[in-house]
């Protein structure tokens, strides 16, 4: 049997040591469990996406993604591409196919899909009512299982309103929409459209565990979810700014075009 005073002791050496390895690990982490690099998108080179990582989803905001968005997500500089060491992703108020709005949508599907892991981004926020960037996954079989069963894994959506928060959310089967599974993290005494921050997940069998910079704010297990847990199998990424739509409403007069999406870098850990 350990003694209190040594147990005590044992207690605050693996302290110590949990401490030294995470922050040698990752600054930005305080609890890593998952540390070696399998894939990163540094944004290195000037002009489109890596096209070895990422393709686009092009079109309307209601073509097979839904919640009666009002962009048209395209391929164009103009609302996506890489400069001076940051992935843009530019929402314009233009006439555009049809719609009012124009934006991107990049995904990593067929290309980079991962089963459990640590998966970061650090991102600079944009600020106006109607904005609704995010960086999330869906479940590599998306094409075959009818949305939620293939499951959602939303490591961060934000809207334009309220930029001192963020949501951290999975959607499957009987708990979707607005029956998910959620979390809000409040930014203390800043907003995330002034600096950069860290969103991530560190995802294993039976746990998402949510964060921002160094602070896991929430987990969610199986006993949290309210039907099957649809996430061990492969998921792919995907980043993008919807404008308007059920979730955040138009924008206003006030709110400002064009508007940034900035991404410093995409990181997975295994």
């Amino acid at each position: 049997m350990i003694s209190i005073k040594n147990k005590n002791s044992l207690i605050l050496s693996l302290s110590i040591v949990l401490l030294f390895n995470s922050c040698s690990t990752d600054e930005k982490q305080t609890v890593v469990t998952k540390n070696q690099l399998v894939m990163s998108d540094e944004f290195g080179v000037n002009g489109a996406p890596d096209s070895n990582l990422w393709s686009y989803n092009i079109g309307t905001g209601t073509d097979g993604w839904g919640n009666n968005e009002l962009q048209y997500y395209t391929d164009r500089p103009v609302n996506i591409k890489v400069e001076n060491g940051l992935l843009k992703i530019t929402a314009r108020r233009e006439q555009y196919m049809g719609e009012a709005f124009t934006s991107a949508r990049i995904i990593s599907k067929g290309k980079f899909e991962t089963k459990y892991g640590r998966l970061e981004a650090r991102i600079k926020l944009p600020r106006g009512k109607g904005l609704w960037p995010a960086f999330w996954m869906l479940g590599s079989n998306s094409d075959t299982a009818i949305w939620p069963q293939c499951g959602e894994i939303d490591i961060m959506e934000y809207l334009g309103n309220s930029p001192t928060k963020v949501f951290g959310t999975v959607h499957g089967p009987g708990y979707s929409g607005g029956n998910a599974i959620t979390k809000t993290f409040t930014l203390p005494n800043s907003r995330f459209d002034t600096d950069f921050h860290v969103f991530g997940i560190e995802w294993g069998e039976n746990y998402i565990n949510f964060y921002v910079d160094d602070v896991l704010y929430n987990q969610i297990t199986p006993f949290d979810v309210t039907g099957d847990w649809v996430f061990n199998q492969p998921f792919y990424i995907i980043l993008n700014m919807a404008v308007g739509g059920n979730y955040p409403g138009a924008p206003n007069s006030e709110t400002p075009f064009p508007q940034e999406m900035l991404v410093d870098y995409v990181r997975v850990y295994q």
